[in-house]
């Protein structure tokens, strides 16, 4: 018996998760200009709380604080969205983030040069196409696991 997919959870306005990236991309440049610039402790510890919020967002995404302040202060100024997204892929783009940046951070830890610079780059890259341009490379990972239909479907019934 094929599997079905799984009833997608209630929809969210997409313009929030492009908020959070754009937030998060300026973040992200600020940590790879400290790398550069060789200011490594403070590239690090700013790797280490962006790696916290990616995974506040994976854990908690209803209480995450770019999600917050678009819902009460963002979302309220805008008209309604003219559709609403799966919640799903956006979350599991947050746990990509979660594993560039936190590998990233195991890397530097172990002396791995350019580690943090390198990582926050990559993170970079896919925050600000979904910010500047709505392209979500995590959300395009998740449809793609999808389709080979490993994720978003339920199991079979036993």
């Amino acid at each position: 018996m094929p599997e079905t997919p799984s009833p997608a959870p209630a929809g969210i306005d997409p313009r929030g998760p492009r908020f959070g990236a754009a937030i998060t991309s300026v973040l992200l440049l600020v940590d790879v200009f400290l790398a550069l610039i060789d200011l490594t402790s403070a590239a690090f510890w700013l790797l280490v709380v962006i790696a916290v919020l990616f995974l506040w967002s994976v854990v908690s995404p209803r209480t995450a604080p770019w999600g917050v302040l678009f819902r009460r202060v963002v979302r309220p100024r805008l008209s309604a969205p003219t559709e609403l997204e799966d919640p799903r892929p956006p979350r599991f783009a947050q746990g990509v983030g979660l594993l560039v940046t936190t590998l990233g951070i195991v890397l530097h830890l172990l002396g791995v040069p350019f580690a943090l610079p390198i990582a926050a780059a990559l993170a970079f890259v896919a925050a600000f196409l979904n910010a500047a341009f709505a392209y979500c490379l995590g959300c395009q990972i998740w449809l793609l696991l999808q389709r080979a239909g490993l994720v978003g479907r339920e199991q079979r019934a036993a």
